[in-house]
Parts: C-alpha cells; structure tokens; sequence
C-alpha cells in the first residue's frame, strides 16, 4: 500500500523560507522514479490549487503565482520530493499537499506566512 506522508510546514516571516518533504513508502525505488509528482495547495473554502510538479518524462512546471520562488525536486533514491519555498508571502498562507503518481496524497502541512 502506497503511503505518503509530508513534513516541514509552520510558520514564517514574509520574505522567509521554509521547505516541505513528501515521504513515500509501499513502492519501489524504480517505480518512485518514473512517477510524476505534484505539488498543491488550498485555502479555506476554495478549491485546491495546482502550483507545480515534476512530469513523468522529467519536465519542471510551475503554476505563474510561484515561478521563480518556489523550487520542486525529487530524491527517488530517497522516495522524497521536496517544495523549496523562498521569498515567501502572506497570500502563501495554505494547507500543501503531495501527489504521487496522480493518485496518492499526502494527509497536508500546514503555512502560515506572517508577521
């Protein structure tokens, strides 16, 4: 059974930086390699929002709103990817989630961006 189990979320400044890590566990490194991941966010009552992944051939996207400050990368050797965010803003503020393979989800972290 394939689980996937996030970290790394809290509170931080404007203008800081935090970095999530999505944990996967009940698959292969093999498999974790080729899989494409996904990164998202939501806010209360709206719906979640897809800001960034890596495709199955490799590829980097970014959703327009975090291009350029948040950085995606995977560890398959690890079974770990990783949501670098830098020059962070309050409208950041969200629960994040993983997706793996586009079928598994992480439980969510919680990123409070304040003063």
């Amino acid at each position: 059974q394939v689980q996937v189990v996030e970290s790394g979320g809290g509170l931080v400044q404007p203008g800081g930086s935090l970095r999530l890590s999505c944990v996967a566990s009940g698959v292969t490194v093999d498999d974790y390699s080729i899989w494409g991941i996904g990164w998202y966010r939501q806010t209360a009552g709206k719906t979640r929002e897809w800001i960034g992944g890596i495709t199955i051939d490799g590829r980097v996207l970014y959703s327009d709103s975090v291009k350029g400050r948040f950085t995606i990368s995977k560890d398959s050797a690890e079974k770990t990817m990783y949501l670098q965010m830098d020059n962070l803003k309050p409208e950041d503020s969200a629960d994040y989630y993983c997706r793996l393979r586009g079928l598994y989800w992480g439980q969510g972290t919680q990123v409070t961006v304040s003063s």
